[in-house]
């Protein structure tokens, strides 16, 4: 068995060239299931090899590089507490060993003694954004670890290129702004932000929740979350979809009983307007219904 100063050791040389240490069976048998140890081990289990085709692990592996490299680079740096990593194809035996049959898991090995429930993160209800991740180290080991993002120039960029845009309209047609007092412009503009912003797309950036979920048993890939605490990005965007749907039925209904049409091409907007609300509408509440179990309503 090491002694503690030479894993202590060890670990802090492997941490000063990589925030994250890649560890197979036996480096995680020496220096995180063999005591003694007085330091804490986050460890990520995943598969990012290509082949394993697993797209949430490289999501979160980003996420939890960012979190590793705040900690490593930061003033507070200690041997307190190390990231570490466990792929499947390098550590299969690690996986056999603790019973584990899904990727990413994220395990907290505390200094003293073995993991207990809520050292195993909550991974489908919390998200894996390196922000909800430093709230749970914080939460098991004390460890307070400010994230730091690299900087993304792709806002500015975006917001430079409108600017650039609108500027040149305004150039270009400097005798004849009408185009800014399009009412149809802006409504379908705000229509765009309020369907993007009730679909859940801000839960989505506060949060880093997974696209889909494939059970490894079986392998269905589900879209919708079964708790109504936690969705998935895909969801978001079915939820978008219906929500859009709905909308255009309503417009349909509006414009059915307003117009000048012909009466026939009238009675065609609306019962295509009518079929729409209900369809999307009922396929709506069946998504309320899978998330909140029990919900005792439906449209059809």
């Amino acid at each position: 068995q090491m002694v503690l100063s030479e894993k202590v050791n060890q670990l802090m040389e492997w941490a000063s060239k990589r925030s994250v240490i890649r560890m197979n069976g036996d480096k995680f048998r020496r220096l995180v299931k063999a005591p003694p140890r007085n330091y804490s081990v986050i460890v990520m289990f995943t598969a990012l090899q290509p082949h394993r085709q697993c797209v949430v692990c490289k999501q979160a592996d980003e996420e939890y590089q960012i979190l590793a490299n705040s900690w490593r680079y930061s003033s507070a740096f200690t041997n307190k507490i190390f990231f570490a990593m466990v792929d499947f194809d390098e550590g299969s035996d690690v996986f056999q060993m603790l019973n584990m049959n899904s990727a990413p898991t994220f395990i907290n090995f505390p200094a003293k003694g073995k993991p207990k429930r809520g050292d195993t993160y909550e991974l489908q209800v919390r998200g894996f954004a390196a922000e909800q991740l430093a709230r749970w180290v914080a939460d098991r080991t004390d460890v307070h670890i400010r994230v730091i993002r690299p900087p993304n120039y792709a806002g500015p960029l975006m917001l430079g290129l409108l600017l650039a845009v609108i500027g040149g309209l305004v150039y270009l047609r400097g005798s004849n702004l009408d185009f800014l007092y399009n009412k149809t412009g802006w409504a379908f503009a705000a229509l765009c932000f309020v369907l993007a912003m009730t679909s859940g797309q801000m839960w989505n950036h506060i949060r880093g929740p997974p696209y889909a979920h494939k059970n490894p048993h079986t392998g269905q890939v589900n879209y919708i979350h079964g708790s109504s605490q936690a969705q998935f990005v895909a969801e978001t965007h079915i939820v978008l979809l219906f929500n859009g749907g709905v909308t255009l039925g309503m417009v349909l209904l509006h414009e059915a009983a307003t117009s000048d049409m012909d009466p026939t091409e009238r009675k065609i907007m609306c019962i295509a307007g009518i079929g729409l609300v209900v369809l999307f509408f009922s396929w709506l509440l069946s998504v309320f219904r899978s998330k909140y179990h029990g919900y005792p309503y439906r449209y059809v």
